[in-house]
């Protein structure tokens, strides 16, 4: 492999710096650059042909180069023969312009090495199609090798030289004396042009009607590129020295037999002896048999022979040769209107490309492709044509392959896409937008293709819009998504939204429905659903419309629509819809059908998930359960959990709690839905409970009290020499400490501090107390606080260490506090709210001697149920407080220092602690 690249590189290489060499220097390589060798032709095929460039306009040449040193075997006579023959015949032909002529864009140049000369661009001659090789790079171009010229080429470049003739017989009065394969180019489209003028004859009276032309008699000494090809040559030119315009139509007749026998003549011709050898060929062609010419088309065969004739004015002449019926054949004419196309007006041209698309199919995809494009693409310059040229043009491109779309088609069609006038543009390229984006490069989709179909569903027209919104579906799989959702689907939006057309609304609901599928779920929830709310019309067929887009949403496995949203929106709005007064019976139903499958999931989805909070909530309760189960059987009084004491505190009035030391039944669990929140709540909370019961009681702490300011002597210095029967109380060991202003702190020791039912309950801190004041619980006579829950600086009750004082029996008279309480009901003294004494030998309430042997306390009487504000036995006060319900502390065991009886023992410190507070 590696050999035959260098093999490949040393061959072009050679080539390369064997062509510069021979063309440096010469000045047609001022203006142009000289490529790769192409082909070989004219006489003799000493012009070797190279593909090159205009390098001011980068137009595309071709350049024809003759060696000198081609002639050097030559003597220098003869040598300047051949060269002044060349010169010749070039320079003649770059006299004469005409289509059937090759067009010489750059006149002969001469250097010390070689002739050159420029020309349109060029395929190769016809002796290099029909297998005549000489002068051609080796190894032979692919292209050239396996070119095999078509029924239609073949007849339409049969035409076109019969054309070229009659040119130069009629218009020019020249004879071409030289016609061969050689001298007949095939240019870069295709098309069969004459060259190699070099003994060419021109009339000697061209003003007259009979031109008569002067010939040479044979020279067979001198060099072969001196004189024609013999072999092409009428027999007259060498056997009597004469020549018109009959001996360039036998050169034809030859030329139509070498095309169809692979290039052979119709005679060999011994160029030692060519007398002798015409001689010979005069009498067969007197007697020509039809087996020479059976290759030849039939219904062309009998003008060949008649070409072929040994009499010149048998022979038939230029014009006549192109209207035979041979010609007529559809491709040949199809192709012969192309090459006229510049004399024909627009409606002339507007009537032949309607007709095109039935004959294109008929003809080679070569001929199609390389003859007809460029004729149409040259159409794009004038707009009123365009849409009559772009069906055929993208007819071809679906034959092509896109390889040759995008070299071929493609650069001129990007022009075309920005093109907004005439409308029919926009509807041709709608209507093969599948091609378009099949065979489009993905930069030219997004930056000519995707512009154009946005244009269109802005376009004035609404049957443009109709047949965009109809073919978007068909290739939204094409689409990239950032265009989709950010440039394609607004303006489907805004076309449903602004256009008065029933039609485009409908069409625009149907097209969003079959794209649906290429969008995300939260982008249609969000964009789509609620723009189908905005459309204000009410036609029938708008409403089902939009009931598609819900029915394609909700029932999609990608998208689908959430529950909030159905219960929300959704269904709200289909409802609102579906009792619209222009629905039929059948447009009613199949509203209906939509929202009952709606409804159905949604409550199969909300019916789940209820399940599975009832669930959770059935867990909680059977571990709530076995708390409670678990602390009775550790404590002699059972404790509640901290989800009953919320129970207590939140469920019922303010009287459904304990009464009497009875628990009040358990409440039932809240049936309703939680939520996240109060999940994780209720978890924090039972955690929080298992790490109270895991900690240990917590000892008494006595508070230093602190000393208050001395204040000026008011009511309270009264209320001290009333209140002198209380100097009997006494405290025991330790003293309990003075009050503190606000709130005063009292630990107890307990199993459940009262700090950690504030902390489940009110949010308060386990190790803190409750603040007394406001909490309006009853407060026997001889206390330190004050009436009714009126004081705020107050400590808080020990009931553990509550007892019954059978040593006291005065009463204290308190109606020097009745001017201190007013009140809407009839006024009650102090001296009726003091409990009633209890009667010598009655037993306490039972309650309190639950509680005998707590902490050391206060000593006092508690005689009675202690009263709540303003005298009334229940309400808002101790047994009816949750916080203060003796059912919620347990009995801990007798502090020491305690009597015997379970009374405290005696002090004085009371009057004290009275003196600190009242001043």
């Amino acid at each position: 492999m590696e050999s035959m690249l260098n093999k490949l590189k040393s061959t072009v290489t050679k080539v390369t710096a064997d062509m510069t060499s021979v063309v440096m220097g010469n000045p047609v390589t001022r203006e142009f650059e000289v490529g790769r060798h192409i082909a070989s032709g004219g006489p003799g095929m000493c012009w070797r042909i190279y593909h090159g460039t205009k390098k001011s306009t980068k137009q595309e040449v071709a350049v024809f180069v003759f060696e000198k040193k081609m002639a050097d075997k030559y003597q220098k006579f003869d040598k300047d023969l051949i060269i002044d023959s060349l010169k010749r015949g070039v320079q003649q032909l770059t006299r004469l312009r005409h289509p059937r002529l090759l067009t010489v864009q750059h006149p002969l140049e001469e250097s010390r090495d070689c002739l050159a000369f420029c020309t349109e661009p060029v395929f190769a001659s016809l002796s290099n199609v029909l297998g005549q090789w000489d002068n051609l790079p080796s190894p032979v171009p692919t292209d050239i090798k396996e070119y095999k010229l078509y029924d239609v080429e073949t007849k339409y470049g049969l035409l076109q030289i019969s054309e070229g003739l009659s040119f130069l017989h009629s218009g020019v009065k020249m004879v071409h004396g030289n016609l061969c394969p050689e001298n007949v180019i095939l240019n870069k489209s295709g098309s069969w042009k004459i060259m190699g003028f070099d003994f060419s004859i021109s009339s000697i009276n061209p003003s007259d009607n009979e031109p008569k032309y002067s010939s040479k008699e044979w020279e067979p000494n001198l060099p072969p590129l001196c004189l024609p090809n013999p072999e092409y040559l009428a027999p007259e030119y060498i056997l009597s020295v004469s020549c018109d315009a009959a001996s360039d139509m036998y050169s034809l007749g030859v030329i139509m037999h070498a095309v169809y026998n692979e290039g052979k003549p119709v005679f060999q011709v011994n160029k030692h002896d060519i007398f002798k050898s015409f001689s010979r060929q005069l009498d067969q062609l007197s007697r020509l048999s039809p087996s020479m010419l059976n290759k030849i088309p039939e219904e062309v065969r009998e003008h060949v022979k008649m070409l072929l004739s040994v009499t010149p004015n048998v022979r038939p002449d230029a014009d006549q040769m192109t209207k035979i019926p041979f010609f007529d054949d559809v491709g040949t004419v199809t192709l012969a209107y192309f090459d006229s196309l510049i004399q024909r007006d627009n409606l002339q041209k507007s009537q032949f490309y309607k007709n095109l698309p039935a004959v294109l199919p008929k003809l080679p995809k070569r001929v199609v492709v390389y003859r007809i494009l460029p004729a149409l693409t040259s159409e794009f310059v004038n707009p009123d044509m365009v849409p009559f040229v772009l069906p055929n043009v993208l007819l071809i491109a679906e034959e092509c392959t896109k390889d040759e779309y995008v070299r071929l088609i493609l650069p001129d069609l990007t022009p075309v896409f920005k093109q907004q006038e005439p409308v029919q543009i926009l509807l041709i390229f709608l209507q093969k937008m599948d091609l378009l984006l099949t065979k489009t490069p993905a930069d030219d989709i997004k930056n000519s293709v995707l512009p154009m179909v946005y244009r269109a569903l802005e376009a004035p027209s609404i049957q443009i819009q109709e047949l965009c919104l109809n073919i978007i579906p068909t290739f939204a799989n094409l689409i990239e998504y950032p265009s989709m959702k950010n440039a394609l689907i607004p303006r489907v939006k805004s076309a449903c939204l602004q256009t008065s057309s029933l039609a485009v609304r409908v069409n625009s609901l149907v097209c969003l429905g079959k794209i649906l599928e290429y969008l995300d779920k939260w982008y249609v929830i969000d964009e789509i659903l609620p723009f189908l709310q905005q459309i204000p019309s009410r036609e029938p067929a708008v409403l089902m419309g939009v009931l598609g887009i819900y029915k394609c949403t909700f029932s999609h496995k990608k998208l689908g629509i959430t529950k909030e949203h159905l219960a929300s929106k959704s269904l709200p709005h289909l409802i609102s819809l579906s009792i619209d007064n222009n629905l039929n019976l059948n447009q009613f139903n199949s509203f209906m059908a939509v929202i009952k499958d709606m409804l159905t999931r949604m409550e199969a989805e909300h019916k789940t998930k209820l399940e599975q909070l009832h669930s959770m909530q059935e867990q909680q309760r059977s571990m709530t359960i076995n708390i409670n189960q678990s602390n009775q059987s550790e404590d002699t009084k059972p404790t509640p959990s901290p989800g009953n004491q919320i129970d207590d505190i939140f469920g019922g009035s303010s009287g459904s709690g304990k009464e009497n030391g009875t628990p009040a039944p358990a409440p039932q669990l809240n049936r309703m839905s939680l939520t996240l929140e109060e999940k994780q709540r209720l978890a924090k909370e039972q955690e929080q409970a298992a790490k109270l019961r895991s900690q240990p009681a917590l000892a008494p702490k006595s508070i230093k009290p602190a000393t208050p300011a001395t204040q000026a002597k008011d009511l309270t210095s009264s209320l001290m020499n009333n209140m002198t029967s209380l100097g009997s109380l006494s405290l025991t060991s330790p003293p309990r400490p003075g009050p503190v202003q606000g709130s005063t702190i009292s630990p107890y020791p307990s199993t459940i501090p009262m700090g950690s039912m504030a902390q489940v309950g009110n949010g308060y801190k386990p190790a803190m107390g409750f603040q007394a004041g406001g909490m309006g619980m009853g407060i026997r006579p001889g206390s330190s606080g004050h009436y009714g829950g009126m004081a705020t600086t107050t400590s808080t009750p020990n009931f553990g260490a509550l007892t019954q004082n059978q040593g006291g029996t005065n009463t204290p008279d308190l109606s020097a506090l009745d001017s201190l309480f007013t009140s809407n009901k009839p006024k009650v003294s102090l001296n009726q709210m003091a409990p009633p004494r209890p009667t010598p030998g009655t037993t306490p309430a039972p309650w309190l001697n639950q509680f005998g042997s707590a902490q050391p306390s206060q000593t006092g009487s508690m005689q009675g149920t202690p009263l709540s504000m303003g005298g009334v036995p229940s309400g808002f006060g101790m047994q009816a407080n949750p916080f203060f319900s003796p059912q919620n502390f347990s009995q801990p065991t007798a502090a020491p220092g305690m009597n015997a009886g379970g009374g405290l023992k005696h002090s004085t410190s009371v009057n004290n602690d009275l003196k600190d507070l009242f001043g």
